[in-house]
């Protein structure tokens, strides 16, 4: 059903929020709770220690190079015959993910998925945006951060339950399989009562740039996921070397494009260039540690998915509290002083785990406090990110820099899947499980101490009405 904004548009807003929720929590959930699931999709399907990398990176990596350019083709083709397909397409790869029959189409399937995710999410924010009236807009988005931090706590604790459940024989299926009657519900509600918006007739997309970003990216993720089990053949480091040569073309491209990928004059500013320096390295330790902790709880201690899960509920728990405290009131009193408190909790909570992992002697009860301050310190860094590394843009360049974070932030958390996960398989053999995760943990707590020095170079208060 085709609408108009002047007809329908205020009308339906709240059809518009419950149908961008409904597509944010699914991806949310997808990026996360595969973690989860990696031991017993190995179980099932085989393969080897990489396949539980390329479960988790496979999405990641493919939503962020998507988000680059299907926010552009948004204003190209129209916002909501994306999100409609974005959301329709998801929903089916989460079929097929379920159904998978193989590690290897598993993964396929994943990358689907997360190519598909990366054209309806984009979408979300800017048809808010278009439906709401300015007295409205901040009251539309109250339901959402608890929704989505109810989501991030409860995740992993469902995902751990339905694959214990084994729920008609499906077992870890089930976490794929339960996007789907969601997805037909979020895809009839955006087919039914999103609005048609005029399409900007001078949006432009950059192919060269697009394929350049997305070979370049593969290009590096690939060899440091696959490398170490093959023995580090020299196409390894032939294929990085290239992959940064290609980033550099698709520098020199976008400095010559009438319509960048990247807006290149987001990299004169040196609180954005910081802010992306810090958004890597943090997300790197974060999402790879995740991958780690998970294999460690669930093959190296033996627990269950369920126990698992539960056992990681701290986590979330203090993230969720630490994202909430930080956006009501640390991260506005404090400005970009509460990444700094953010990090250094955070890295407190990681060494706190790093020496209980090492102890050798380990409960689901003496990670309570390590995952509980690790997360909390995380939340504080959620709230205020993005405001503070956008703080300096001009109106003109906070939508682009604020895609360019959200890919960035995909991106990284792929490359700490390919490097940690790496690293952790490669001093597992000698080490042990104790002692690897350890090393691994004190490696997270490292990075840290970059984003830390990052964080003195970003905008000292954040933009007061930033893209998220």
């Amino acid at each position: 059903m085709s609408t108009t904004i002047e007809a329908t548009g205020y009308r339906f807003k709240w059809f518009v929020m419950a149908a961008v929720i409904i597509a944010d929590v699914m991806d949310l959930l997808d990026a996360t709770i595969a973690t989860l699931a990696g031991p017993s999709i190995r179980a099932d399907l085989g393969g080897s220690e990489t396949t539980l990398q390329w479960v988790l990176a496979a999405y990641t990596l493919a939503f962020a190079v998507g988000l680059l350019t299907s926010a552009r083709l948004g204003d190209i083709v129209g916002r909501r015959p994306m999100f409609i397909a974005g959301m329709a397409g998801f929903t089916i790869f989460s079929l097929l993910c379920g159904l998978a029959p193989s590690a290897g189409l598993l993964i396929t399937f994943r990358v689907l998925q997360g190519l598909f995710g990366a054209v309806m999410i984009p979408q979300g924010l800017a048809m808010v945006k278009q439906n709401f009236p300015p007295e409205d807009l901040q009251k539309a988005f109250i339901p959402f951060g608890p929704i989505m931090g109810l989501s991030a706590v409860l995740g992993p604790i469902i995902a751990g339950f339905l694959i214990d459940a084994d729920l008609f024989g499906t077992g870890w299926r089930m976490i794929f399989l339960i996007n789907v009657p969601v997805g037909v519900l979020g895809t009839y509600i955006a087919w039914r009562y999103l609005p048609d918006v005029p399409k900007d007739p001078k949006a432009r997309l950059d192919p060269l740039g697009s394929i350049l970003v997305t070979v370049a990216s593969a290009a590096i993720i690939y060899p440091l996921v696959q490398g170490r089990e093959l023995d580090w053949p020299a196409w390894t480091f032939v294929m990085m070397a290239a992959g940064l040569l290609l980033f550099c073309v698709f520098v020199w491209n976008e400095r010559r494009s009438e319509s960048p990928v990247i807006e290149p004059s987001l990299f004169t500013h040196r609180g954005f260039v910081a802010g992306i320096v810090f958004l890597g390295t943090f997300f790197v330790a974060m999402v790879g540690t995740g991958l780690v902790m998970n294999l460690f709880l669930q093959l190296g201690l033996g627990f269950t998915p369920r126990h698992a899960g539960v056992v990681q509920t701290p986590y979330a728990l203090g993230l969720a509290i630490g994202a909430a405290l930080s956006g009501a009131l640390l991260g506005p009193k404090l400005g970009r002083h509460v990444l700094h408190l953010g990090l250094g909790i955070a890295a407190v909570g990681m060494a706190y785990f790093a020496m209980v992992a090492g102890s050798g002697d380990v409960t689901g009860w003496d990670l309570t406090g390590p995952f509980l301050v690790t997360g909390f310190g995380s939340g504080l860094i959620f709230a205020p990110l993005f405001d503070i590394v956008l703080a300096d843009l001009s109106d003109a360049e906070v939508g682009t820099g604020s895609g360019l974070l959200n890919a960035m932030q995909q991106f990284c958390g792929a490359l700490g899947v390919a490097v940690l996960g790496t690293l952790f398989f490669h001093w597992l053999p000698d080490q042990g499980w104790y002692d690897a995760t350890q090393a691994i943990s004190w490696v997270a707590v490292g990075l840290y101490g970059v984003s830390f020095l990052a964080a003195f170079l970003l905008p000292l208060k954040a933009r007061e009405e930033a893209l998220h």
